[in-house]
């Protein structure tokens, strides 16, 4: 590991970064997506098949339609996104510099596609709403996309959702290939937590990857937000409401690729105070050359131990209930009175409840 000095950036405080060299990308990957990364790498003919897919997906479209209607980023155009774009790859140690595009498209958005080659797109609604420090970090997340090979999963679920769209006449066509898709979402929530966190390591501004966040939330207006606030909403998000708040919770994330924009601050948070970051950051993580050694087994273990310990703590009323459930605590019928009732409701449904519930 060593450091990388940003003083040729004109417009970037100058200060010195470290590099990870050979890092492999499960030193930050999100437990859940790294099991799903191991098991699909260990596949044997898992890239062949893939390859042999690129000529039903529409990458060569993409790409043709980028380089024809969109701004490549270099030198000579938007020479400091390019600049983040090398110190990026430089620091995560991504040998190949990704092609980069600017398009314009006025929702602040950004993406990494590709099967043979990951491209990686932002907006310019993206570019005019983030400063330097924060757009380095969404440069950072986008790499991290690449370094894990989570481009090609990406093309696949808009091949997949276009494809869906189209057999939505044929009902268990349809409902097959939804199946599918609905699970590569949840994996894919997953995974943009994982470069949050690779965003975190090339921009190493923990400030300005919350900023970023809360701009994507709600415009360039940073002297009305405030962070602690912010995060807040979070706590409130999962804490809120009864049973029906957290069906309604599942429902309104099924749809949607990304984490809701106050979980991920949270989330990103949560992580840069753990021992784990702080080990990344002192030098000791797993390197690239490891990852043929890596277990599945060890990487599902890991992840089922996550969750576990993420239900355990959750304040969400569902996983309260699970938790309880599951270690026995009283009566399911009761329980669900309680919960769908508010707690309020007549009878005997209180004497059923915990302190926690009321």
């Amino acid at each position: 590991m060593s450091d990388v000095n940003d003083d040729r950036h004109e417009h970037v405080p100058s200060r010195q970064r470290r590099r990870f060299e050979g890092i492999s990308s499960r030193a930050y990957e999100h437990p859940a997506d790294r099991s799903a990364l191991v098991a699909l790498r260990k596949l044997s003919g898992f890239d062949t098949v893939f390859k042999a897919l690129s000529g039903l997906l529409p990458e060569r479209s993409l790409r043709l339609l980028f380089l024809s209607d969109s701004v490549r980023v270099s030198d000579e155009q938007f020479a400091h996104l390019n600049d983040m774009l090398r110190d990026a790859c430089y620091i995560l140690d991504l040998e190949k510099v990704p092609p980069m595009y600017v398009t314009q498209d006025p929702k602040p958005n950004a993406m990494c596609i590709g099967l043979d080659e990951p491209i990686i797109v932002v907006t310019t609604g993206l570019v005019e709403l983030l400063d330097e420090e924060e757009m380095r970090a969404v440069v950072g997340h986008e790499v991290g996309h690449a370094l894990s090979g989570h481009a090609v999963y990406r093309t696949i679920l808009l091949f997949l959702t276009s494809l869906a769209l189209r057999v939505a006449w044929i009902p268990l066509g349809n409902l097959a290939i939804m199946a599918i898709v609905t699970a590569l979402r949840e994996w894919f929530r997953k995974s943009e937590l994982s470069a949050d966190r690779a965003g975190l390591l090339v921009g190493q501004d923990l400030q300005a990857s919350m900023r970023g966040l809360m701009k994507i939330a709600g415009g360039n207006h940073l002297h009305e937000m405030n962070v602690d606030a912010f995060l807040g909403q979070a706590d409130e998000y999962e804490v809120a409401g009864d049973l029906r708040d957290s069906v309604l919770k599942i429902l309104n994330v099924l749809p949607r690729t990304h984490p809701f924009t106050t979980v991920r601050a949270a989330e990103l948070k949560k992580w840069a105070a753990t021992r784990d970051y702080q080990r990344i950051m002192d030098g000791h993580y797993p390197r690239r050359t490891e990852d043929k050694d890596t277990s599945v087994t060890d990487s599902f273990r890991q992840s089922a131990s996550h969750y576990a310990d993420h239900v355990r703590g959750s304040k969400d009323p569902l996983m309260k209930l699970v938790t309880d459930l599951a270690g026995g605590a009283g009566d399911l019928g009761g329980k669900l009175f309680g919960k769908f009732g508010g707690g309020s409701g007549g009878g005997n449904a209180g004497n059923h409840g915990t302190p926690e519930d009321e």
